[in-house]
């Protein structure tokens, strides 16, 4: 429940899962909120263009641990929009390639009672590496939030980037695959 800076956000404790299969990556992350941050007149049925301008829970994924600066964004709304992006932070099209289309698919719920909003993903393995799935295997990876209105948002990340940017692929943790 920390920020960029590694500095607490109380409150804002977001719980990711994940579980893996022969042809897909999982994940839930399931978010308490003060306060959402929506999209007026959501779209679900293809991708939403600077998603993260709004409330939405992140992975970056990568598996070419020689080439650290190419990874795979995936992001989802608590209303179900989705956006995923190509990125090679190194290159003059940096950072974002939106043609790019991973094939994943995503689900949402907001429970308004409780203040939590739950965010699914289902990742296509083929689209994040180029091996084939198995026990053992690691990915780099880190999670965001962002969770809010301006001028209160709160960004929440799992590995601490130290930067004004998500976009630090020298902080990204390792997700092994367990058995």
């Amino acid at each position: 429940e920390n920020n960029a800076y590694d500095k607490p956000t109380p409150g804002h404790r977001t719980e990711i899962r994940s579980q893996w299969t022969d042809r897909h990556l999982y994940f839930l992350f399931i978010c308490p909120y003060e306060e959402l941050h929506l999209k007026p007149n959501p779209v679900t049925d293809k991708e939403t263009p600077e998603l993260w301008e709004w409330d939405v829970a992140e992975v970056f994924i990568g598996a070419d641990f020689t080439d650290i600066r190419h990874y795979r964004e995936f992001q989802v709304s608590p209303q179900g929009e989705w956006t995923d992006l190509d990125i090679r932070s190194n290159d003059l099209n940096w950072p974002r390639d939106m043609k790019w289309n991973s094939g994943y698919q995503v689900k949402a719920r907001i429970d308004r009672d409780k203040k939590v909003w739950y965010g699914e993903m289902k990742i296509p393995f083929a689209s994040i590496d180029t091996r084939p799935p198995k026990a053992g295997n690691e990915l780099r990876v880190n999670f965001y939030r962002l969770q809010g209105p301006p001028p209160n948002r709160k960004q929440v990340t799992w590995r601490p980037t130290f930067t004004r940017t998500h976009h630090t692929p020298e902080s990204f943790g390792r997700l092994v695959l367990g058995e």
